[in-house]
């Protein structure tokens, strides 16, 4: 089998309190890109799994998601997980999530309750199970899809150092962000009614994201990334999720791929993408 994980790109991030399970209540347009890393499972040639993902170090979300389904009786016959990894690693794109759901939706049928089992994994994990664009509520376990949004691209410039998510949300606690539970509420329903085919450009005013500031804090260059973005043109631009990977928006690919142009040789790495609906 061979399977796409598309990275998953935070439109906005709207932070509440933390919950007795210590995740955050939060609000997310979460939209897959045509940015994805590359999966082929097939038979293991040993007694055990085995994940294989070459230019990444140390624990592979992967394996912990097989072990994960063994716990829970998975009885298919040794597993080989081969990852091509596109997507930039602790970037807040989503990427490991994204390659621990392809993993999950090759069990399919004969696993019953992935969505519990993917939010044990990771709270970006249950959305990337049938990725679509969609309104992400709770810690990240209810999804509501929306349709596919209006025409729009995005540059990205990502830190290659990452930043930890943890550690972005902790100083997000200690600079007193977070919104009350009924500001969260009244925003979910500005964000489903405006969000439901349209581009994102046509409702620019709700692409905030609260983390952005505890980012910054832990990183400071991210502030640079946003301001070169802007000199480029982006009509938004914004860190996705935790960070440190920042985002402009942009009318349409050509417009996204001028800008990425104009960004050199400073950020001559800059990723143009857009969702997964025009691949």
């Amino acid at each position: 089998m061979i399977a796409r994980a598309p990275a998953k790109l935070n439109l906005c991030l709207y932070l509440g309190g933390r919950r007795e399970d210590g995740l955050h209540e939060l609000r997310s347009l979460f939209c897959p890109l045509l940015l994805s890393d590359r999966i082929e499972i097939g038979a293991a040639a040993g007694e055990a799994d085995e994940v294989a993902c070459p230019g990444v170090e140390g624990p592979n979300l992967v394996g912990v998601a097989l072990e994960a389904m063994r716990a829970r009786g998975w009885r298919h016959p040794p597993v080989r997980v081969e990852i091509e990894k596109r997507i930039p690693v602790a970037a807040g794109l989503g990427g490991a999530s994204a390659d621990a759901a392809a993993a999950l939706r090759f069990a399919g049928d004969e696993l019953a309750d992935l969505p519990e089992l993917a939010l044990g994994l990771g709270a970006d994990v249950p959305s990337q199970l049938d990725p679509a664009f969609a309104l992400v509520s709770g810690a990240g376990e209810r999804i509501e899809p929306l349709g596919a949004p209006g025409e729009f691209a995005v540059v990205m410039i990502v830190d290659r150092e990452g930043l930890d998510t943890g550690a972005v949300y902790a100083e997000a606690d200690a600079l007193g962000l977070g919104r009350e539970r009924g500001e969260l509420d009244e925003l979910g329903v500005r964000l489903r009614e405006a969000g439901a085919g349209a581009a994102p450009l046509a409702y620019a005013d709700l692409l905030v994201n609260d983390l952005e500031q505890a980012a910054i804090s832990l990183r400071p260059a991210i502030a640079e990334a946003l301001a070169a973005l802007d000199e480029v043109g982006a009509a938004r631009a914004l860190v996705t999720g935790s960070g440190p990977t920042a985002f402009g928006i942009f009318a349409d690919l050509a417009a996204a791929e001028a800008a990425a142009a104009a960004l050199a040789p400073r950020y001559a790495d800059a990723i143009v993408s857009g969702p997964q609906r025009l691949g």
